[in-house]
């Protein structure tokens, strides 16, 4: 098939439909095929490109920009890049200061675990590979033997010192002047450490599939502009320069654009790379006018910079032989930035040492820069070269008995690789080629579909689902799948759930609750939890726009059934008062889920403390991670308590860590037997199987400039020895440096997080 012939869907028809799989499917170890990415539609972003007044008018300068930007320490506070916590694979592998006592909007006291040793860790506290996993049984297969440690420690990344932003020089200085002090929680001593994320990193490489990101969701799949919240900010906007010359703020409204949203978020954050109350404005001014990466080495082959680097062969040299407001003027629409007069966009913070003077358009449009061109650029880094995408697969192996006629995407793979690559195509190996029926057979593939393994890239999956449904384990025939992507379901549990995410109980909900959280303006990240609020009359609930779309019929289980006229414990009957679906039943892939409660029934089940129907699956559900490259992503899990895919098995094998009440029981935990050693082995060998090369060496397109990583500070967890040279009062850093790798790629390869953990 020629998917990059297959015309993308209008998400403006998006409805909220079932990608999960009923219990028959389940028992019969059928479901979900993996299959090549190679070919696989990117969604598509209406008017960023195209259309008659596109945003970007120059896609490779915005990729420039964007590359610049994502691996540029002045971004930060205080020399944090968005590339400092993705660095390896897209992901974090630093073992230093890289604890947090607690989760995000964590219920618990922030206070460190003691290690398995009895040693107290904390702050800059280096891990072993003694430390993992977080949660032990004494028998890691069974569920019901003695729990020997359990931490509430998160592993995730080192990010600023915080403090409360001042000013930043539009010159030389990389730092922004903060009024800046020891932390509360991240101190060692009376020394101040960088603070840690509260969830570990996950990998940005083909993030650009995630309908939503972050482990939340809460970067929005539709980018406003200004911040991470999509059509929930009223406020947000741009401001747009009218063909009369006058300015005017407009809402932004970019489907498909999560990256966008999620790229915006880290750099006014405290935690992650900003001091307090630094604001997008505030940093264009800092960066717009100097040199990109001025104080690290670009490579002179490097994929996207080599030609604007001042480097030579055999020489490396620091920055870009251009500015920052140069590339803005090259890739975005003069309406964004041409106004020259200042005085319509606000002023900066009132300062004592600084003058106020307002900004300028493309000062104050800085956000909606830096988020679509790290979208650019973050969007070019898709790897579809595994040895698993390599592969042609034997149609009558037995895992593919169901579906000869696809040839498990053969033909695709085929015509994706070039002519001279054909002699490549077969290298996964047999043990390999058992770990995929064995990673089918134990459900893996429930959450873990699609050619990104993962049930997070919706619409990549929704579109595949119509062209080759049997890939997806379910037969549906061509002439009843409409336009359509699933983002919602309702489970067999009488319970609501958002699709790419899943609840497996890696940790107390209390500790994190994911998906369940809210937003700043008090609405729940869940569509789940906004659908029901629908379902009971409350509009203003729905802070979403896809939300209004759902169809009950297109779900897997009915919400409502008019045939039964007996109560249910997880749906509603004629013994309720239910209604027909408002929506059109044509082409419904559910025919016997057409009704739901009225809003007054609704309404009443909502009220019911004892329900158990009706109910929300968000609360410690987190998004679905792709597979690919899992050998090199670790540490595992939204916490980053797991350090080997080993662990990660096990975890499975028994069935959780805790019961939760959005656990995925019939999905994920009826486990055949993992842990038999040829299993496990074959297991582990097609998980590695996932790996691009290309990643493994960092070659094109996952090159990148040299980077400075702070990777601790200057003693252990009881004592600092050093203090930083700009501020006593903190911490001075360790530095990793990250050496610049052009094109070809580094003789050195990645290794997995464990390589790098103390024995």
């Amino acid at each position: 098939m020629k998917i990059n012939r297959i015309k993308i869907i209008n998400l403006t028809q998006l409805l909220f439909l079932t990608l999960c799989y009923n219990t028959a499917l389940l028992a019969d170890g059928l479901g979900p095929l993996p299959f090549s990415l190679k070919n696989a539609p990117v969604p598509e972003v209406p008017g960023l490109f195209d259309g008659p007044d596109p945003i970007i008018v120059n896609q490779e300068k915005a990729i420039i920009l964007g590359k610049a930007l994502f691996w540029d320490m002045n971004v930060g506070s205080d020399g944090v890049a968005c590339a400092t916590c993705h660095f390896h694979a897209g992901a974090d592998r630093r073992t230093k200061n890289q604890l947090a006592p607690i989760g995000r909007n964590s219920a618990l006291s922030p206070e460190f675990s003691f290690g398995k040793d009895g040693s107290l860790r904390g702050p800059n506290a280096t891990l072993t590979k003694n430390d993992f996993p977080f949660f032990d049984r004494a028998n890691a297969a069974d569920p019901d033997s003695d729990i020997t440690y359990h931490s509430d420690d998160i592993v995730a990344s080192a990010g600023s010192f915080g403090g409360i932003y001042r000013k930043s020089n539009m010159f030389f200085t990389a730092s922004d002047d903060c009024d800046q002090s020891a932390d509360p929680v991240f101190h060692v001593g009376a020394k101040g450490t960088r603070k840690v994320t509260p969830r570990n990193t996950p990998t940005v490489i083909n993030a650009v599939f995630n309908f939503r990101n972050f482990w939340d969701g809460r970067a929005n799949n539709v980018f406003n502009g200004s911040n991470p919240w999509g059509d929930r900010d009223p406020d947000a906007g741009v401001w747009v320069k009218n063909q009369n010359g006058s300015i005017t703020k407009q809402r932004l409204r970019l489907i498909n654009s999560a990256l966008a949203s999620q790229a915006v978020g880290p750099p006014m954050d405290d935690i992650e790379m900003s001091c307090k109350k630094r604001t997008f404005p505030e940093l264009g001014r800092k960066l717009l006018y100097r040199q990109p990466l001025e104080h690290q080495r670009v490579h002179w082959n490097d994929s996207v910079l080599g030609d604007l680097a001042f480097s030579t062969e055999g020489e490396l040299m620091s920055g870009l032989n251009t500015r920052y407001y140069r590339l803005v003027m090259e890739a975005f629409n003069p309406k964004y930035w041409s106004h020259i007069r200042r005085g319509k966009f606000g002023s900066p913070p009132p300062s004592a040492e600084a003058p106020l003077w307002p900004y300028s358009q493309m000062e104050a449009n800085f956000s909606m820069f830096f988020g679509l061109a790290l979208q650019a650029y973050m969007s070019t880094l898709i790897s579809d070269d595994s040895p698993f995408d390599r592969t042609l697969f034997d149609e009558h192996e037995e895992h593919d008995e169901r579906d000869k006629d696809s040839d498990l995407d053969n033909d695709q793979l085929r015509a994706a690789l070039d002519e001279d690559d054909h002699e490549n195509l077969i290298t996964m190996s047999e043990s390999a080629r058992r770990g995929m029926d064995i990673f089918i057979e134990a459900h893996c593939a429930m959450c873990h579909f699609g050619p990104n393994l993962t049930s997070s890239a919706v619409v990549t999956n929704g579109i595949l689902q119509q062209i080759e449904p049997s890939n997806f384990g379910q037969k549906i025939p061509r002439a009843s799948v409409t336009d359509v992507v699933t983002v919602i379901s309702a489970t067999g549990g009488g319970m609501f759930e958002d699709v790419g995410f899943a609840g497996t109980g890696v940790t107390p909900k209390d500790n994190d609750w994911g998906l369940g959280g809210f937003d700043p303006f008090g609405n729940p990240l869940s569509f789940a939890d906004q659908y029901m609020q629908l379902l009971a009359g409350n509009e203003a609930g729905v802070v979403d726009p896809y939300v209004a779309d759902v169809r009950p019929c297109d779900m897997d289980f009915s919400i409502a059934s008019a045939d039964l006229d007996q109560p249910h414990p997880f749906f509603f009957t004629q013994t309720d008062d239910i209604q027909p679906q408002t929506q059109s039943t044509v082409d419904c892939l559910n025919p016997l889920a057409t009704y739901i409660p009225t809003a007054e029934t609704a309404r009443a089940e909502l009220s019911n403390p004892d329900r158990r129907r009706f109910l929300s699956a968000a609360r410690g559900s987190f998004k679905v991670p792709t597979l690919r490259n899992i050998e090199l992503t670790g540490p595992y899990m939204h916490n980053g308590s797991m350090a080997t895919l080993g662990q990660v098995i096990e975890f499975y094998a028994r069935g959780g860590n805790f019961e939760i009440d959005t656990i995925e029981l019939i999905k994920i935990f009826n486990q055949p037997p993992l842990l038999d050693p040829q299993r496990l082995e074959d297991l582990l060998n097609f998980l590695k199987s996932l790996t691009d090369e290309r990643v493994r060496y960092q070659k094109a397109p996952f090159d990148h400039p040299e980077l400075f990583v702070s990777n601790g500070h200057v003693g252990d967890n009881v004592l600092i020895t050093l203090p930083n040279l700009f501020n006593p009062i903190l911490a001075a850093d360790e530095i990793l440096v990250i050496p610049a790798v052009g094109a070809g790629g580094s003789s050195e390869p990645l290794q997995p997080f464990e390589f790098y953990l103390d024995e």
